[in-house]
């Protein structure tokens, strides 16, 4: 069976993180696209394929930062789950807060899952290899390319 190479897109404003977590998921799959979006706008333009984002393909799954310039992850995580045309996308919220309230609330949002990041970086990389095996080996999607 021909396997489509997963696509992310990870919505992290902070480029270290953001390229902790590429390093970490290319470790895991090399065969992994990531695209980064550097705040809750260009991470809507992207999902559209607005503007330099036209010819863009479509994830199979949104990192989701909430604390982002331009337009928060919760901001971003509603107006995903109310587009029809995206709302299948499986978002994990990837985040440094813990906040019952956010939690809550993202799921709330119909967030498909809510991961605190770990400052420890063997906690981040068993997260990451959680993430990764769960939301982009197994499951079966429709192909909307």
């Amino acid at each position: 069976m021909d396997m489509k190479q997963p696509i992310v897109l990870l919505a992290e404003d902070n480029l270290a993180e953001a390229e902790l977590a590429r390093q970490v998921f290319q470790t895991i799959n090399p065969a992994l696209t990531i695209h980064v979006a550097v705040d809750g706008v260009e991470t809507l333009s992207f999902l559209r394929r607005e503007g330099k984002h036209s010819t863009v393909p479509r994830p199979d799954l949104v990192l989701l930062d909430l604390n982002m310039p331009r337009m928060s992850g919760r901001d971003v995580l509603g107006k995903i789950k109310q587009d029809p045309e995206l709302h299948s996308i499986p978002v994990v919220v990837l985040t440094c807060s813990n906040a019952e309230s956010d939690i809550q609330r993202c799921y709330d949002l119909h967030a498909n899952c809510f991961v605190t990041k770990s400052l420890d970086l063997q906690e981040f990389f068993e997260s990451m290899t959680c993430i990764a095996a769960l939301w982009l080996r197994q499951p079966r999607r429709p192909d909307y390319n």
